[in-house]
């Protein structure tokens, strides 16, 4: 079984990095530089995941642990907290919101019930540290926007204000649609901004009510289409074309055989 006994050499490399006669680079980066570099190793490793590519959501999983060592040791070189608090800090917290299993509280049968034990500690720690209760939809963080969409939905839907089933967030959509189409026709470039973010928040609630994460749901349909389109690309330079020297005729159709042989490889056993 895994111990992470190799995670004090990554904490040492780290540190001989950032010494005084350590790399240049390194010893440069502030807090604020790293932040790109956190958000871009994320999405790495959410790119490994749709790919299912098991090696390289290894090492992209290595990456972005790296981000986290380098975070902290730059705290820590300030003087305000290290790498062993960050990690003595989130095994507390593990093991302090599952009682049910560190802890002699009843066993808990369900995710649902899980989740409502861990919103009541939350809110518990925080009244002990004298921090006020905040509005329902506060502490979703800015981004990525789908993710945010859905969990302020989600928030939202906690406290009673929500369809009670799929249906009336699907009819947002038709609605939504229908009010797209207007602005369109309107030419109310303002109107479009609008209700094209209408449209989008509709289609991201009945995402959550279907138990579909939207944020990788559009991961995965962009990745689809970007296989596709380079399918279609290969078989346009078969035809000595490239998608310029075509015409959109030519490319769905090419569009329409690469999904099909798409569709009969995922079907096809292995």
């Amino acid at each position: 079984m895994p111990t992470g006994d190799s995670f004090p050499r990554l904490v040492e490399i780290m540190a001989r990095l950032l010494a005084p006669d350590g790399c240049p680079w390194d010893r440069e980066q502030t807090l604020d530089s790293l932040r790109p570099f956190l958000v871009e190793e994320s999405y790495e490793v959410l790119d490994a995941l749709a790919r299912g590519d098991v090696a390289g959501h290894e090492e992209e999983l290595g990456d972005l642990l790296m981000q986290v060592v380098f975070q902290a040791a730059v705290r820590q070189r300030d003087g305000q907290f290290d790498v062993d608090g960050v990690i003595a800090g989130i095994s507390d917290k593990l093991v302090r919101r599952h009682p049910h299993i560190f802890a002699d509280a009843a066993a808990l049968g369900t995710s649902a019930e899980v989740l409502a034990q861990w919103d009541e500690i939350k809110k518990a720690e925080k009244a002990a540290k004298g921090i006020a209760a905040k509005r329902t939809l506060d502490g979703v963080p800015l981004g990525p926007a789908l993710a945010r969409a859905q969990q302020i939905g989600r928030k939202a839907g906690k406290v009673g204000f929500d369809w009670p089933g799929w249906e009336g967030s699907f009819a947002k959509i038709e609605e939504e649609t229908r009010e797209v189409r207007e602005a369109i026709e309107a030419n109310d470039a303002d109107a479009q901004h609008r209700e094209l973010g209408d449209l989008l928040l509709a289609v991201v609630n009945v995402a959550r009510k279907r138990g579909v994460d939207a944020e990788n749901a559009l991961v995965d349909a962009t990745e689809r289409f970007q296989r596709r389109f380079e399918v279609v690309e290969d078989l346009l330079g078969a035809r000595g074309k490239t998608p310029s020297t075509s015409n959109l005729e030519e490319m769905d159709a090419l569009w329409a055989d690469a999904k099909k042989a798409r569709a009969a490889a995922e079907r096809s056993p292995r």
